[in-house]
């Protein structure tokens, strides 16, 4: 079955969909329209598990990027693009 192995990382996702820019709101995207978007060059995918949750799993979604999490937030935070939405998820 395509797209089977997004589906335990989907089962669990708690997803952040945000704008860098100054002054909006974080809001929240479905399991569902995030599959939609998969592949949108207007969308960047963070992966933001620690340890052995992100070690520890086969589940990743691909395309995903995965920050220095061990870092401060606003540490890699900054290189993020201010243009684009941009997904953290954690499973």
């Amino acid at each position: 079955m395509p797209g089977k192995s997004l589906l335990l990382p989907f089962a669990a996702l708690l997803v952040l969909c945000f704008s860098c820019q100054s002054g909006q709101d974080v809001s929240r995207i479905t399991k569902d329209d995030l599959k939609a978007e998969l592949g949108s060059p207007n969308l960047v995918l963070l992966d933001v598990r620690h340890g052995k949750d992100w070690s520890g799993s086969d589940a990743k979604i691909p395309g995903a990027i995965r920050p220095d999490v061990s870092k401060p937030t606003k540490e890699w935070a900054k290189d993020l693009p201010k243009n684009k939405d941009i997904v953290l998820y954690c499973a």
